[in-house]
């Protein structure tokens, strides 16, 4: 509780125009934000890229944010379209990067099982980048920032029946695109 009214007064702070609550809000969320934007571009720079474009439409447009929803759940959404507008200007597909990882799937031990471990996660990473940004999006906000259905229909602006839609459709492309892994994994049992 104390967290929230702490970031309540951050946010009137912005409102104000007062550079030392602007500041504050950016330490508060700025690794987030980054993450997002990582797992999104695959890129460093063009998460860098995102994240700045983030922070200075969140400076330009705090008086936007209503207290309707979290105001995480609002950043996310700014986050989003941020991306998704950083996905139309490139016209491509990028890969997600090396922030994605799979554990637990082969144990830690010799050269072969670390070999293994990286040709999933490269797998894993490649099939996440290829899915289209409408079902990218849903995935990369329920497993890696952990967001309910809920949160998600709110970052992105649609209801939680799209959002379990979405999820359904990229848990099924990720499934086709990555059945080779779980035949592998299989065959070695």
């Amino acid at each position: 509780m104390k967290e929230c009214e702490d970031e309540g007064r951050i946010i009137e702070g912005c409102r104000r125009g007062d550079r030392a609550a602007f500041h504050m809000l950016f330490e508060l969320h700025k690794d987030r934000v980054y993450s997002i934007a990582l797992h999104f571009t695959g890129e460093e720079a063009s998460a860098r890229d995102v994240s700045q474009q983030v922070f200075l439409k969140l400076f330009t447009a705090i008086n936007q944010y209503r207290n309707e929803s979290q105001f995480t759940t609002w950043l996310y959404r700014v986050v989003a379209n941020v991306c998704l507008d950083e996905q139309r200007k490139h016209k491509r597909f990028v890969p997600i990067g090396h922030t994605v990882e799979v554990n637990n799937m082969v144990t830690k031990g010799s050269q072969e099982d670390t070999y293994i471990r990286r040709e999933m996660q490269d797998s894993v990473r490649a099939a996440i980048s290829d899915l289209s940004p409408k079902l990218r999006l849903p995935i990369l906000l329920k497993y890696v920032e952990d967001l309910s259905y809920d949160e998600i229909a709110s970052v992105l602006g649609c209801s939680k029946g799209t959002v379990a839609s979405r999820l359904n459709r990229g848990h099924k492309a990720l499934a086709r695109k990555l059945g080779h892994l779980r035949r592998a994994l299989v065959a070695e049992d």
